[in-house]
């Protein structure tokens, strides 16, 4: 199976503010971020799945409904997967969640530090992490760096989520990006706490940052923990396959590590939906 465990959908007007100013500092001033169903479904459409990412960051201007998401994986039952997203300086986030998965039937939940302006370890997020676990929900975390200015940087080191590993030690966890540019801490993390995971996801526009963090992994015994996804639109499904299987193609002709063929394919391969439970 080809199993992409990191997608978006962006439509019209769900993205404002300090992200879209940002996008076109980033790319310039003719750059949008869309994703339309449509698009969406050409992506994956040679593929065996998606989990497809609901986004509640006001403080950063990302409003991608959890109504939306759950509209659309609808159309493809035991293929797509939504992930709600509840923004944690929400009053009664928690409810919000549970509202949000008896509702519309979605499968995960995902956070985002440096979107959502939030600390991972103060305590009055923890009641959030506890309906997780209790629904039996993964989280996926984007726990890595930004183009947002707005964003708290400093809340978006893997590290910070160690001690909501401990504290739910049976909620299953995923740190998007391998937590770039923190991939040696993202590992560290990851291995020491059985339900977390990693994605490598859009990493293969940086292919030397790519390489090193797959000869970390594969050095520290994880690479069995890294999940496949792209982050569509920023990257296709097709095109992350392509960068994973070229990666070694940087230090041919050298005495540097090969990533061997293997465990690129198990990873392009990942049975992400049993991994993380998903019906």
């Amino acid at each position: 199976m080809i199993f992409d465990c990191h997608t978006h959908l962006f439509l019209p007007g769900q993205t404002s503010g300090p992200f879209r100013a940002a996008v076109k500092r980033s790319w310039g001033e003719h750059m949008d971020i869309i994703a339309t169903e449509a698009q969406h479904e050409a992506n994956i459409r040679p593929f065996d799945g998606a989990i497809v990412l609901a986004f509640d960051a006001p403080a950063t201007g990302i409003a991608v409904p959890n109504q939306t998401v759950a509209e659309y994986v609808a159309t493809a039952p035991g293929r797509l997967f939504g992930f709600a997203s509840v923004d944690p300086n929400r009053p009664n986030a928690a409810r919000l969640l549970e509202e949000a998965i008896k509702e519309y039937g979605l499968q995960g939940l995902k956070l985002g530090p440096i979107y959502q302006n939030f600390y991972p370890t103060d305590q009055q997020h923890f009641e959030l992490y506890a309906k997780a676990a209790e629904l039996n929900l993964p989280i996926l975390w984007h726990q890595g760096t930004s183009f947002v200015p707005e964003g708290y940087l400093d809340a978006s080191r893997p590290a910070n989520l160690d001690p909501i590993a401990r504290a739910f030690p049976q909620l299953k966890m995923i740190i998007a990006h391998m937590g770039h540019p923190w991939v040696d801490e993202c590992i560290s993390v990851v291995r020491k706490n059985v339900n977390m995971y990693m994605d490598l996801s859009a990493l293969g526009s940086r292919p030397w940052q790519f390489y090193n963090a797959l000869v970390s992994a594969m050095e520290y015994g994880v690479t069995h923990k890294i999940l496949f996804g792209s982050d569509f639109p920023f990257f296709t499904t097709q095109g992350m396959i392509d960068a994973t299987r070229n990666i070694n193609h940087l230090v041919e002709g050298t005495n540097l590590p090969r990533i061997p063929e293997h465990i690129i394919e198990d990873i392009i391969h990942r049975n992400t939906p049993d991994i993380l439970g998903l019906t």
